[in-house]
Order: structure tokens, then sequence, then C-alpha cells
């Protein structure tokens, strides 16, 4: 009898378990769902990585574990991937993108490529408040960020849109370098490859979490350089190398340094289309941040070598709408220096 009573007592708390996971609408939406993640990135990139890692453990934080895929959509530095994402992909829930943090200023900044609204995506988090570097070769026969005002050094960037070709072009117009820009270039692994081979001779614009995990070697061997430091935050194992905010004299000055670079906090950032069900949303924000607790996410994070240094979904939404908040006249300086010429 005993052992009947504990059966149906199972059974009965194995009914009430289906009923409440069949009551929550979003769990049942997402069951036997594929979820994807669209890298705007090449594949082996810190984006591309970063994404891996987080596809590997997000389902089990999603309401109704569905399957978690990653795809690449490379092309004006994320932009072909965001104009996809906001104006193609299903606006259900079952994709998000991320890709360099240039995506969420180029309506900004007037790149009319761009055909999305960043303040419209349903912003969903950012897995590392990134820092930024220039960084040389050895062969470039620079000691100092301050060798650069007076000699030209031929650096390397992806497309015209790109973070890293931006940074290059603001330093030039903030700091008054002589940077010579290549572009063209895949994405930095490709720009790694460059500089190796003596075609060019830096970067600017690279996160120092993929400093420190994809281009480790050359930093312990000493084969990348770092010269000055681009984001708002002052790193100490940096050391005393210059940082951007040593060259913004006036306060405007400073404005459109924080426009330009301040962006660099939102490193590894993921967006949903706009038109969601507010209830998806909230339930694709709760699963990000959650997963970024996950033990075992934190410990694939670590033997993968990448840093998480989460923000969440409303954080990422109110930096991104304090910019297109800043005044015309910053804004508009700001455009000037960094477009392509």
């Amino acid at each position: 009898m005993k052992t009947r009573i504990a059966a149906l007592a199972s059974a009965a708390l194995s009914m009430l378990g289906a009923q409440a996971a069949s009551s929550d609408p979003v769990a049942e939406f997402y069951k036997g769902k594929t979820f994807t993640i669209l890298v705007g990135q090449e594949p082996g990139t810190g984006f591309d990585i970063y994404s891996r890692a987080l596809a590997r453990h997000f389902s089990r934080h999603v309401p109704g574990n569905p399957s978690v895929i990653v795809q690449n959509m490379t092309g004006a530095s994320g932009v072909v991937a965001f104009n996809w994402l906001y104006n193609v992909a299903p606006k259900d829930g079952t994709v998000m993108g991320t890709s360099s943090q240039n995506v969420a200023v180029e309506g900004l900044f007037g790149n009319t490529s761009a055909k999305y609204e960043a303040t419209r995506f349903n912003w969903i988090g950012n897995m590392e408040e990134s820092a930024a570097v220039c960084g040389v070769t050895p062969e470039a026969n620079v000691t100092k960020f301050d060798d650069l005002l007076t000699r030209e050094l031929v650096v390397g960037a992806t497309g015209p849109t790109g973070p890293i070709g931006q940074s290059a072009r603001a330093l030039n117009g903030i700091a008054g370098t002589k940077l010579k820009i290549t572009s063209g270039y895949k994405g930095t692994a490709s720009i790694k490859l460059a500089m190796a081979s003596g075609e060019v001779h830096g970067i600017c614009g690279l996160p120092w979490s993929t400093i420190k995990s994809f281009w480790k070697d050359e930093l312990d061997a000493k084969r990348f350089l770092p010269i000055i430091q681009l984001s708002a935050r002052r790193l100490p194992e940096l050391g005393g190398i210059a940082h951007i905010d040593d060259y913004a004299k006036s306060d405007e000055a400073k404005q459109v340094v924080d426009l330009i670079f301040g962006q660099l906090a939102l490193g590894r950032i993921y967006a949903a289309p706009p038109g969601i069900p507010a209830e998806r949303v909230a339930a694709l924000r709760a699963a990000f941040m959650s997963t970024m607790a996950d033990r075992e996410f934190l410990a694939d994070a670590e033997k993968t070598r990448i840093d998480i240094i989460p923000t969440t979904g409303d954080q990422v939404d109110a930096l991104i709408n304090r910019s297109y908040a800043a005044p015309a006249p910053i804004v508009e300086r700001a455009r000037k220096i960094v477009e392509a010429k």
C-alpha cells in the first residue's frame, strides 16, 4: 500500500510539473525550437568564439530548452548581419545577433548602409565590458604612442565602418597621429597574419580580452606591443601606457572621445529584432544573465580564455540611448572624425 501511495504521489507530482510547464507560454513556445545566434564576423574571431561558448550553455537557461546554433554572416563589419536581424529575421524570439559595438552607432554617425534603428532593437545583454588598445609590431620601431605624432605607421583594418578603422581615424583626428589605414581584411585574425608578415605594422581598437586570449602568444613574445588604451576605464594591468583621455584637451574634445570610444564598453553585445513579444524578451534577458553566472559556463569561459564581465540588456539599452541623445555639434564632430575619406 505504501509503495502504491508513493507511486501515486510521484505521478501526481509529475503531472503537476507537466501542468506547470504547459502553463508557461514562453516554455511552450521554445520547446522543440531552434534558437540562432547570428555572428556578424568571420569564424575564429573573438565574437565567434564568445558566441560559441554562450551557445554551449544558453539552452539550459531558456524556458523550454531550445536547441542553440551559431551562424556567421559577414560584411561591412557587422552592418550586413544587423540589417538582416532588423529587417528580415523572424520577430518571434528565435534569433539574436552579435557584432562589434560599432553597429550600435552607425546610424548616429550617418552610415546610410545601416538600415536599422539601433534604439529599437531588443538588447539582450553584453558578455564583456571591453577595454581596447592600439598595438604595434617591433618592426614598427615605435616605443611609445607619441612617436606616432611624427611618424607614419601602416595599420590594418576591416571595412570602412568597422571599429578597427574608426579607432585609427579617431586617433588621427583627435591626437594628430599619422596612421595610414589599409582596409579590406576579413577580421582581426587576418590582420594578425598581415602583421606577422610585415604587410602592416599595427592595429587599433582591438579588445584587451582578445589580445589576452587569441593574441596571447604574440603578447607574451613581445611580438605585439600595446601603446595606447582607448576605452573609458584605465586598466592597471596595462601599466603606464598612454590613454586617449590624455589627448582630449577641451570639454568638447572629451565629449567627442566619450561618444566615439565609450561604445567600446559594449564589447560583446547581443540584440534581438524589434517586435518580439515582451515576455520572450524578458525571458531571453533573464536567461542571458543566468548563463553569465552559470558555473559550468564560467569554467568553459576560463578554459577558452575569454573574460566575462557582463552587463544587462537594460544597461546596454541605456548606454546606446545616451549616445543618441548627445548634442548635435558633438555628434557632427565625431562623425567627421570617424567617417572614411
